[in-house]
C-alpha cells in the first residue's frame, strides 16, 4: 500500500475537505451492466440514489415491517423509516471520513429491498418455502430487484446501478467467500448472486469499499437504538429493563442526572439519541485507528485490506453484542411478538402454497408464460411476488383467496 501523509490521516473527521485519497471516486466508477452516457448534472452515485429512491420497491418499504406491524400505530418504525434513519447515520460518518456520501446513503437506501412482507418472519417463511428450490436471502433478492424485477426503463431491466453500489449491496456485511480458500464466509453464496456475478462480477472474495462498511454499521447502530425507542413505546421495554443492560444504563445513569424527573417519552428520546453518539463516535474513533494503522492510499487498497476497517472498539462490540441480546430476549421474541408472528408465518405459507398450484392466480406479468415454467423457476417466480408484497397487500391477497385471514393482533 502507499502511504498516506500524517497530515492528511489527522485531518479525518473534522470537517469538509477534499475527498480522501482512500474514498471511491464516482469519476472512476466501473460502470454499469448495461453502459448509459454519463449524465452532466449528477454524479454516477448521486445518479443512483435517485433512481433508488424514485423506484417502486423503495415506495414500498413504507408498508413493510420493522419489528411492529402496521396496524400498531403510525409512530413505530417501518422498513422505510428504518432506511431513512440507516441512510442518515451513513452519510454522517462518510462526511466525518471525507468518503463519498452518495455512495454511502445509496447503499444505505437500497440495503432493505429484497426484505420480505412481516420482517424476519417472512423471510424465514420463504426460505423454507424454497428450501427444494435455492432457498431466498434477502440479500440476494435485493440484487434480483434492482438488476431484474423493477421495470421502468426502455433500456433495461432493473435499476442498472453502478458496480460498485451492486457490490455494496451484495457485500456490506463483509466478502462472501475467503479470498485466499475460496470457502463460504457467510454460508453458501446464493445462486443469484453466482449467476449475476458470472455477467457482472462483483469480486466477492475482496472486501468492500469503505463506503458499504460505513452502510453497514449504520444499520447496527439504527436498530439497536431505534428499536428500543419503539419498544419503550409499545411498553415491551420499561426503563428499569434497561438498566439491566451495560450500555444503556451508562446512558441513562447520564440523562437522570442531568434532567432528574424527565417525563418518560423525552427521557427515551434523550436515551436513545445519546446511544446514537455514542456508537457513532466509537465507530469514528476506532476507524481512525484502523486506516492510521493500514494507511491506505486509495480505494483499491480498501478492497485488498484483508479487513473490516470501519467497526466498533472491541468493548464497544462487546457492549453491542450485550444489547443485542438484550433486545432478542425481551422484545424481538416477546410473546406478544412471537404470537403475531406465528400467524404472519400461515399468511405467507398459505400465499406461497396457492400461487404455487395455482400460479395464474398472481394476475398480471407474474402470470405470463406460466406453461414455459418448469418448477424451480415457477417457485421463484412466486418468491418474487411474495417478497414484493407490502404487509398490507399480503394480508389483502390471503382475504381474496382463503376464508380466514388472522388479524394480526
Amino acid at each position: 500500500m502507499q502511504p498516506v501523509s500524517d497530515e492528511t490521516l489527522q485531518g479525518i473527521g473534522f470537517g469538509l475537505g477534499e475527498r480522501a485519497v482512500f474514498a471511491t471516486d464516482p469519476a472512476k466508477s466501473r460502470g454499469r451492466f448495461t453502459e448509459e452516457a454519463r449524465s452532466r448534472t449528477r454524479t454516477e452515485f448521486q445518479r443512483d440514489r435517485d433512481r433508488i429512491v424514485h423506484s417502486t420497491a423503495f415506495r414500498r418499504l413504507k408498508h413493510k415491517t420493522q419489528v411492529f406491524f402496521s396496524h400498531e400505530g403510525d409512530h413505530y418504525r417501518t422498513r422505510l423509516t428504518h432506511t431513512i434513519e440507516v441512510a442518515q447515520i451513513a452519510r454522517a460518518l462518510a462526511r466525518a471520513f471525507r468518503l463519498d456520501e452518495d455512495l454511502a446513503e445509496a447503499i444505505a437506501l437500497v440495503h432493505d429491498f429484497g426484505h420480505t412482507p412481516f420482517g424476519h418472519t417472512g423471510e424465514d417463511v420463504l426460505d423454507e418455502c424454497m428450501a427444494d428450490f435455492g432457498g431466498f436471502d434477502h440479500n440476494a433478492q435485493a440484487l434480483r430487484v434492482v438488476t431484474r424485477l423493477e421495470r421502468r426503463y426502455a433500456e433495461f431491466d432493473g435499476l442498472n446501478l453502478t458496480w460498485e453500489t451492486l457490490e455494496g449491496l451484495v457485500k456490506h456485511n463483509g466478502p462472501l467467500r475467503d479470498p485466499v480458500t475460496g470457502a463460504d464466509t457467510q454460508g453458501p453464496v446464493p445462486a443469484t448472486i453466482l449467476n449475476y456475478c458470472e455477467l457482472h462480477d462483483l469480486e466477492i472474495g475482496r472486501y468492500a469499499g469503505l463506503e458499504a462498511q460505513m452502510a453497514a454499521i449504520s444499520d447496527d447502530i439504527a436498530y439497536n437504538t431505534h428499536d428500543i425507542d419503539d419498544g419503550l413505546r409499545a411498553g415491551l421495554l420499561t426503563f428499569d429493563m434497561l438498566r439491566e443492560v451495560g450500555l444503556p444504563r451508562d446512558i441513562l445513569d447520564e440523562v437522570d442526572s442531568r434532567y432528574p424527573g424527565l417525563d418518560d417519552s423525552r427521557r427515551g428520546h434523550e436515551t436513545t439519541r445519546r446511544l446514537i453518539t455514542r456508537m457513532v463516535e466509537d465507530v469514528i474513533a476506532e476507524t481512525k485507528k484502523g486506516l492510521l494503522r493500514l494507511r491506505p492510499g486509495s480505494s483499491a487498497d480498501v478492497h485488498e485490506a484483508g479487513e473490516t476497517i470501519v467497526r466498533f472498539s472491541p468493548e464497544m462490540a462487546a457492549l453491542e453484542k450485550e444489547l443485542k441480546a438484550f433486545m432478542f430476549a425481551n422484545m424481538y421474541r416477546h410473546s406478544d411478538v412471537m404470537r403475531v408472528r406465528a400467524q404472519a408465518e400461515d399468511i405467507v405459507r398459505d400465499l406461497f402454497s396457492a400461487f404455487m398450484a395455482e400460479p395464474e392466480k398472481m394476475g398480471g406479468v407474474w402470470s405470463a408464460h406460466l406453461s414455459q415454467l418448469e418448477e424451480p423457476a415457477l417457485a421463484r417466480r412466486v418468491a418474487d411476488y411474495l417478497a414484493g408484497m407490502t404487509d398490507t397487500f399480503a394480508q389483502s391477497e390471503h382475504r381474496r383467496l382463503f376464508d380466514r385471514t388472522p388479524d394480526l393482533r
